[in-house]
């Protein structure tokens, strides 16, 4: 009985969440959202912070081009390319009457090196940082070596005695997993129930050892912690809280700006910049776009889509609550096709630092994931995974659906939206198996 009289409480204190509770597809404008350099005050992260992780990435890219050849092309460098996708764009105004103005492009994180996921950037990053201060306090690195030696088998022998653990839905820990067994570290990936199997098996084909848990994803984070805690000589990587995962999201944004201004694309007052990313716990979108409005301010609008079973984000940040409300507690099951998305509880870190920098946020039916990825291989060739297919929610729904024109009218942008750039962040793909492919390419749910 309780639950209901605090759910009837918070219904009335944010009336969206009734329609949350319905299971309906709904646009949440954040009210918070403020001028970005006020909002910046309140944060204690800086681009200070964000140049710092650009830099340990370009030390470490030696040693990642000798354990990763396939990253010599770009020099050692994790990156993926933006994308027009003219094609998609023109199928999205026509089959779905999205109304979109401007330019669409695709950010492909569904194929950046080693993890074929945007969680190549976090989760590499921070594996990477926990490495260079092991090595750094034990003398067997210093600041000015090539860090290529990290690949020797002297090396690899010392980070044999520590262990890193994670817990994930599944791309998370692809990327930890697979460049923490690089790195010569035993490794513990914890998957909650809604991680496909082929993650799984790749994880163990690098020695990964996957411990699978029944539940949802917080119970996986939270016994992998508890492991954790428990051996003084493990590491755990914690997507809930993380500030290094954060900023190695967030050194994304300086590279996409050098790739808009290769595009000769514009960001300023005339030519805003719409940036869409699909949201789990948070930590991936939250460090993207904390990136993007360091960068480009009050020019760049960034939205998070989440499925209508799993919208963790937007329901902690709609009722203030964050890391104290899941979806289960108003009702919903937390169960999605976007395995990526499946999470129940948000990160309390990522919903405070976006609190006034988040446009708002969309959410989506299960079905149309899968029609999404048949549009874009359609039209483009490009294949995505489901979770990944979300990001084009935004770009459909953003002048046609009657709550966003709202935002669009509060902030000055109709008369601009011929002069917007509109980017889908495709946030996972490459890895998945053909077989896999072939199925998600044949399956149909209701809308």
């Amino acid at each position: 009985m309780k639950a209901m009289v605090d759910l009837k409480m918070l219904e009335e204190k944010t009336p969206i969440l009734k329609e949350i509770c319905s299971e309906k597809e709904v646009f949440w404008k954040n009210p918070d959202k403020s001028a970005c350099g006020e909002a910046m005050e309140q944060i204690e992260l800086d681009m200070e912070d964000v140049e710092d992780a650009e830099h340990r990435l370009e030390r470490f890219a030696p040693f990642i081009m000798k354990c990763f050849p396939e990253t010599k092309e770009r020099n050692g460098i994790i990156e993926s390319v933006l994308t027009p996708v003219p094609k998609m764009k023109d199928l999205l105004n026509e089959k779905y009457d999205s109304n979109l103005e401007g330019n669409l492009l695709l950010k492909q994180d569904s194929h950046l090196a080693i993890a074929g996921s945007i969680k190549a950037r976090g989760g590499i990053y921070e594996i990477l940082k926990h490495t260079e201060e092991l090595a750094l306090e034990h003398g067997i690195l210093s600041l000015e070596d090539n860090y290529e030696k990290l690949a020797s088998e002297e090396c690899r022998e010392f980070f044999k005695k520590y262990t890193i653990q994670v817990g994930s839905t599944g791309n998370l820990g692809l990327s930890i997993g697979i460049m923490s067994a690089a790195v010569g570290y035993q490794v513990i990936v914890h998957m909650s129930a809604d991680a496909k199997q082929w993650k799984k098996d790749l994880l163990r084909s690098h020695g990964v050892t996957v411990k699978e848990y029944e539940s949802d994803y917080s119970e996986a984070v939270k016994n992998g912690r508890a492991l954790s805690d428990a051996d003084p000589n493990s590491y755990f990587v914690d997507d809930e809280n993380s500030k290094t995962l954060f900023l190695g999201y967030a050194v994304a944004a300086k590279r996409l700006q050098k790739q808009l201004e290769e595009k000769n694309v514009a960001v300023d007052e005339e030519h805003p910049l719409f940036v869409y990313i699909p949201c789990g716990v948070g930590g991936a979108p939250g460090g993207v776009c904390f990136g993007l409005k360091l960068l480009f301010g009050d020019y760049v609008h960034c939205f998070f889509i989440e499925p209508i079973q799993a919208p963790c984000m937007l329901v902690g940040m709609a009722t203030g609550l964050n890391q104290e409300i899941s979806v289960q507690d108003i009702g919903l099951t937390g169960l999605t096709h976007a395995d990526g998305l499946a999470v129940g509880r948000p990160s309390g870190f990522v919903g405070r630092v976006m609190k006034n920098l988040l446009g708002g946020e969309f959410t989506i039916r299960d079905g149309k994931l899968y029609d999404y990825m048949r549009d874009l291989l359609g039209t483009e060739n490009i294949f995505l995974e489901p979770s990944a297919c979300a990001s084009f929610e935004g770009p459909i729904q953003i002048e046609r659906n009657e709550s966003a024109r709202k935002y669009l009218q509060e902030n000055h942008l109709e008369e601009k939206m011929k002069n917007a750039t509109h980017i889908a962040w495709a946030t996972g793909g490459s890895l998945v198996p053909e077989a896999i492919r072939e199925e998600y390419k044949n399956t149909y749910l209701e809308k």
